[in-house]
């Protein structure tokens, strides 16, 4: 399988949709609770800074894709944002890391300075070792910042990279 990360389309948006619809549905990473209908995640979609999309070549299929945006606004709105979803079935495959690598890349050519996540779940034991792997670094503990689908409380690690 050949995997290329381009811009997304909105002949993308079912397939996206299902992808991000995936990870706010299993309700263990995304603070989103609801999901997004097809022309609900081409507005999405389309309004962010950039949205990228990791298809795969062969197929045209999405298999994970991720949006970047400012953090904040003004004199922080040189510090990004972003968010990662690879779709189930393909999870463990490093379609994460060329995500990653991506975005850090287009923030880069946008203008941004710096990444920030506000909060990766200390239970996503995977996101941690990707952004550990990708240089981030921790910035500190949100005790119960997450409400998981099940209700319960989890810790949120904020991180940052300055690129």
């Amino acid at each position: 399988m050949s995997i290329e990360v381009r811009s997304f389309r909105p002949s993308d948006a079912e397939q996206a949709a299902f992808v991000w619809n995936s990870v706010v549905e299993e309700g263990d990473a995304f603070p989103q609770e609801e999901t997004l209908t097809v022309p609900e995640a081409v507005e999405f979609f389309q309004s962010q800074s950039y949205t990228g999309v990791a298809a795969d070549t062969d197929t045209g299929e999405v298999l994970g894709l991720y949006i970047l945006h400012p953090n904040n606004v003004g004199r922080c709105g040189h510090i990004a944002n972003c968010s990662y979803a690879v779709r189930p079935d393909v999870r463990g495959r490093h379609v994460g890391s060329l995500l990653v690598a991506d975005s850090k890349e287009t923030a880069r050519e946008k203008g941004f300075r710096i990444i920030q996540f506000n909060a990766v779940v200390a239970t996503n034991a995977p996101a941690l070792a990707l952004y550990r792997k990708m240089g981030f670094s921790q910035l500190g503990t949100v005790p119960g910042g997450f409400r998981t689908k099940d209700g319960r409380y989890e810790d949120i690690i904020l991180h940052y990279i300055v690129l």
